[in-house]
C-alpha cells in the first residue's frame, strides 16, 4: 500500500510521495548503537529512486520464528549503502512462469540506514503468497531483484515531542525501521511508546532488537507486548517473567490510559493485518490515500492527521 506525507516549514502536514506497505523486515544479529551518521558519499548509494531494477545476491538464510526468516542480501561492494531513507522501504521482483507475469512486493529493511555492505529483511511466509514462496525457495548465492526506494514517511528529528507506534505480527516492520533509527539518534529527542500484539510469545520479531533498545534508552523508548496466549508449545521457557508481556487484545481502554494524548505534539503510527487496521483505524482507502480514520483511535479522540498508517 503506497502514500505519504511530510512537513511544511508551518508544521503542517502536507502530501508526500509514494511509499509502501512494509510487509515484514529485519535487525541486524549484531546490533551496534550509534547516532546514524550523515551520508556524504551519494556516489555509494545503490537505490536511487532511478525506476531501475539491481539483482542483489543473497549470502545467508536465519531462522527468526517458525514461519518466519532473516535474509541478508549483499549490496554491490563493501562500500555500497542502500539509498534508503527514513522510513522508507523497497520493492522486489521476480518473473513467474506459471502466470507469465512478473510479481512484485514492497518489503522494509531495517538494518541501519548506513550499513555498508549488506541489507537485512525479516519475512514472513505466506502459503498463499507468490513472492514469499518465490523468496522462501531461494538460497545463499541465489539473486533476487530490487528497486526503490519508496518513501513512506519523511521523517525529520524532533517532529513530535512523542509519538505512538501501535502494530501487529510482521506489520512491526516499518515501525521498527522508524524507532530504532529515532532512538539511536542522539540529536532527537522524540520519545517513543510501541504496542505490539502477537499470538504467542514466539511470535514476536524483533523481540530481542526491540529488548535491547528499551533496556539501553529506557527514556526514550518503551514497549509493551499483547500476546493471544502466554504458552509457547514445546518451549519450556518462562514467559510471565516479563513485565512488559500482558496476555490479552490491545484494548481501547490501555491505550487510552497508556499512550500520549491526541495534541499538536504527538503522532500515531499503525501497521498489521487487515482485521486490526479495521480495528484501530480502518485500512487505507487506496495505495495512494490514506482514507478515513475509523475505530479505537477516533473513539480516543484522534483525527485523520494525527494518525498514519503504514
Amino acid at each position: 500500500m503506497f502514500s505519504r506525507i511530510a512537513k511544511s516549514s508551518n508544521g503542517k502536514l502536507l502530501p508526500y510521495i509514494i511509499g509502501a506497505t512494509a510487509t515484514f523486515a529485519v535487525a541486524t544479529t549484531a546490533y551496534h548503537y550509534h547516532t546514524p551518521s550523515i551520508i556524504n558519499s551519494e556516489n555509494n548509494k545503490i537505490f536511487i529512486g532511478d525506476n531501475k531494477w539491481i539483482d542483489l545476491t543473497l549470502l545467508k538464510i536465519e531462522d527468526e520464528s517458525h514461519d518466519t526468516k532473516r535474509f541478508t542480501f549483499k549490496l554491490p561492494t563493501d562500500d555500497s549503502l542502500s539509498g534508503l531513507t527514513l522510513a522508507s522501504a523497497l520493492l522486489t521482483k521476480f518473473h513467474n512462469d506459471e502466470t507469465g507475469k512478473n510479481v512484485i512486493r514492497p518489503y522494509t529493511p531495517v538494518s541501519d540506514l548506513d550499513t555498508k555492505g549488506t541489507i537485512e529483511f525479516v519475512i514472513k511466509h505466506y502459503p498463499n503468497g507468490p513472492m514469499t514462496n518465490h523468496i522462501f525457495s531461494l538460497k545463499p548465492t541465489d539473486t533476487l531483484s530490487f528497486k526503490g526506494p519508496i518513501p513512506k514517511w519523511q521523517w525529520s528529528p524532533n517532529s513530535f515531542e512523542r509519538i505512538t507506534l501501535i502494530g501487529a505480527g510482521s506489520g512491526i516492520t516499518p515501525l521498527f525501521q522508524l524507532a530504532h533509527h529515532i532512538v539511536e539518534n542522539k540529536q532527537d529527542n522524540t520519545k517513543v511508546d510501541l504496542i505490539y500484539g502477537n499470538k504467542t510469545p514466539n511470535d514476536i520479531l524483533l523481540k530481542s532488537e526491540l529488548d535491547l533498545l528499551h533496556e539501553k534508552f529506557p527514556d526514550k523508548f518503551t514497549v509493551t507486548y499483547f500476546v493471544d496466549s502466554k504458552d509457547n508449545g514445546n518451549d519450556n521457557g518462562n514467559t510471565d517473567t516479563d513485565p512488559k508481556l500482558h496476555l490479552g487484545f490491545i484494548s481501547k481502554e490501555f491505550l487510552g490510559t497508556n499512550i500520549a494524548k491526541a495534541n499538536e505534539k504527538t503522532h500515531l503510527f499503525v501497521c498489521g493485518p487487515p482485521p486490526f487496521m479495521k480495528t484501530f483505524s480502518g485500512e487505507k482507502k487506496s495505495p495512494k490515500e490514506q482514507g478515513e480514520l475509523v475505530g479505537i483511535l477516533k473513539e480516543l479522540g484522534y483525527s485523520e492527521e494525527q494518525v498514519f498508517k503504514f
